[in-house]
């Protein structure tokens, strides 16, 4: 007989166990997820837990400087810079090095360009679009007390400012009409007009000259004020420069000289101090950019760097015309070189801190050179250099998430592999942290352009895919990039299209004979140009990839070429071909992604921005829908408030939340 007190022993036992039992059958509290903001539409995207969001933020929030300005009469910079907890960049003055950042612009719109008006500074002129449309606005915004603000231009037309007079507040923009196709007008005839303005009186601008086409560009103003150089931009490997008279508008072409039958790259970078010569870069004389002087009265030419074979990336000349500052690209990596300008002998080579030099300005009144340097261990910062006495100062400080220990990212080494031809293609690797074992999964990253170039720099978000999941980061420069000589640039025009995708075919192929990468997990990815070569690759190679990734790319030429914004159309068809000839029209539909759509079968994640006036919306929507109907799992997402490619962080910042998990999903599960 059980006692009565074993017996309430066995039921509260008992009791437990049925408690302990309904615990374990509970269902378990909903995880937390981020909610797209009210900009994003989200599709086939599963949700993205909170905590993935915790465990990645810190890597969103980098933030590096862009010089934008030097004051007029003051040793102080104007710089674009996103504080932390902004959405966007703006306008910053910096008064001394390492000094606190002084926030000029407040807009809900990114501002990255500007200028001081030039004599005393009294106020600036600044450039802005919205929504990622482009269609750039100027407005004057005066450096009181109430620092007002006041539209300069015809909302109707895209602008852009070029060059402040240097003896007067009268500032040289242009203008071009909008394409409103899409709000029912009909396309705009495609012009370029340059006009003189009062930006304390903007109605009474004046016109100086109206010119066909939407590949001119305004550069430098001569030292008199009478004469502005032009660079009119016919493709990546032919541009000619022209000089307009401000007094009376007329225009002359200056290079090509008249009856030079010569298809070449010239772009103007200055005026000398006389007005007798202009400094400019061309490859007319060589596999690479060289820089050179133009005798204007004479047309003689004279070569300043045929001894250096690397393209001259960049040209600054000094106010007084003494120095000349340039900018090398060394296999993706830019150096600074300086010359004196009377002699047009090089310089002792100046001892700057470790990186890639993104940007110089002499200021006008002193002889400091601005300069911006990027490199694997930070983005973007701010230096001078006292160009006579060589004396470096450190202007602005990198900023990251506490947690991130940028010094710890590795740097970028250039791998090489032969392709289908024999041809030698590079690209910059970046090797995951020693301590991930094993063969490593690779994020191959293809430029865009497609004349751009894959260059040393930060990483930015995606140094959480290399430190934190592993992943080995592979940038080809594919044939059809810059930096490598005019005729590489040219081998994948037109009907050779298809070399460049062979290309990462032969990369494929490259990863499997390295014993440190695994090439049964590589996914690609590209944004604009980089778009549609992924979706060609997988297209091309759905075997041997285990995903992609396109952003903002071109998914079938032909669409593309009809609905981009009138002045890009023509400059787009010298790259690519002209839809509208029979043969390439059907090489078009025999190569673009989405007349091979039925081809892809490993999951693709597409991002876009609903105002994008280079790729339209469209490119995006037509191959999710024809990608889709084969059944292969298809992300998608696309920004309301954006235009070619993510500027707002929120955005931004769930563009990368999404391509983590899909990384995870597709490479490491």
């Amino acid at each position: 007989m059980k006692t009565p007190d074993r017996t309430h022993a066995l039921a509260a036992c008992a009791a437990l166990l049925l408690s302990l039992a309904g615990c374990a059958q509970a269902p378990s509290a909903p995880q937390a997820v981020l909610a797209p903001n009210a900009n994003l539409v989200v599709q086939g995207i599963p949700p993205i837990p909170q905590s993935l969001v915790e465990r990645v933020k810190a890597y969103t929030d980098f933030r590096g400087h862009t010089f934008v300005d030097w004051h007029p009469r003051q040793r102080q910079m104007l710089v674009a810079h996103r504080k932390q907890g902004d959405n966007v960049p703006q306008l910053h003055l910096v008064k001394s090095p390492l000094a606190p950042l002084e926030q000029l612009t407040h807009d809900a719109e990114p501002v990255w360009e500007a200028s001081f008006e030039p004599l005393e500074g009294r106020y600036l002129v600044f450039e802005r679009a919205s929504g990622g449309n482009e269609a750039g606005q100027l407005y004057r915004l005066d450096l009181g007390g109430t620092k007002t603000t006041t539209l300069l231009t015809d909302p109707d037309q895209r602008h852009s400012a070029v060059a402040w007079l240097r003896g007067s507040s009268r500032l040289i923009h242009s203008s071009q009409p909008l394409d409103r196709t899409a709000q029912g007008g009909s396309r705009a005839e495609v012009t370029t007009t340059f006009w003189l303005i009062d930006p304390m009186d903007p109605r009474g601008r004046r016109k100086l000259a109206e010119l066909p086409g939407g590949g001119w560009d305004g550069v430098a103003v001569s030292r008199d004020d009478r004469q502005l150089a032009l660079v009119r931009y016919l493709s990546a490997g032919e541009s000619q420069l022209w000089l307009l008279d401000i007094d009376d508008g007329r225009t002359r072409q200056v290079l090509p000289a008249p009856g030079e039958a010569l298809r070449a790259a010239h772009y103007a970078a200055d005026f000398t101090p006389d007005g007798r010569g202009l400094y400019f870069t061309s490859d007319r004389a060589s596999e690479f950019t060289e820089a050179m002087l133009l005798d204007l009265a004479s047309g003689a030419i004279r070569r300043l760097t045929p001894h250096i074979a690397w393209d001259v990336s960049g040209l600054s000349v000094s106010e007084d015309g003494r120095r000349l500052a340039m900018r090398l690209n060394v296999d993706g990596r830019e150096e600074l070189r300086l010359f004196d300008a009377a002699s047009l002998k090089e310089l002792a080579a100046p001892t700057l801190p470790p990186g890639s030099v993104k940007k110089t300005s002499f200021h006008r009144r002193g002889g400091d050179l601005a300069f911006a340097l990027s490199g694997a261990k930070g983005p973007s910062q701010l230096f001078s250099l006292a160009v006579d006495g060589g004396r470096v100062e450190q202007w602005t400080q990198a900023q990251a998430a506490p947690g991130v220990d940028m010094a710890n990212f590795a740097d970028q080494s250039i791998v090489r592999w032969t392709s289908f031809d024999g041809r030698t293609i590079s690209g910059l690797l970046t090797p995951p942290p020693p301590r991930f074992a094993g063969k490593r999964p690779v994020l191959i990253e293809i430029h865009g352009g497609p004349e751009a170039q894959a260059r040393v720099g930060f990483q930015g978000r995606y140094n959480y895919f290399v430190q934190e999941m592993g992943l080995a980061l592979i940038e080809p420069n594919v044939r059809g990039s810059s930096g490598f000589g005019k005729t590489f640039m040219t081998l994948d025009d037109g009907m050779k299209r298809e070399d460049s995708v062979r290309d990462i075919g032969a990369l494929l192929d490259w990863i499997a004979t390295q014993p440190g990468l695994d090439a049964s997990r590589v996914v690609v990815t590209g944004g604009s140009y980089g778009g549609y070569m992924s979706l060609a690759v997988a297209a091309t190679y759905p075997q041997r990839i285990a995903g992609a990734i396109d952003d903002v790319g071109i998914s079938h030429f032909v669409t593309f070429l009809t609905n981009t914004e009138s002045y890009r159309r023509d400059l787009r068809r010298v790259e690519y071909g002209d839809e509208r000839d029979p043969a390439m029209r059907a090489f078009f539909d025999r190569i673009s992604p989405l007349a091979n759509a039925h081809r892809i079968r490993r999951p693709l994640f597409v991002v876009q921005g609903r105002n994008d006036p280079r790729v339209p919306y469209t490119e995006a929507e037509q191959i999710v829908e024809r990608v889709r109907a084969n059944g292969t799992p298809v992300w998608y997402l696309r920004a309301e408030n954006e235009g070619h490619g993510f500027v707002r962080k929120e955005n931004a910042d769930f563009r990368f939340y999404a391509m983590v998990r899909f990384l995870e999903k597709v490479l490491l599960e």
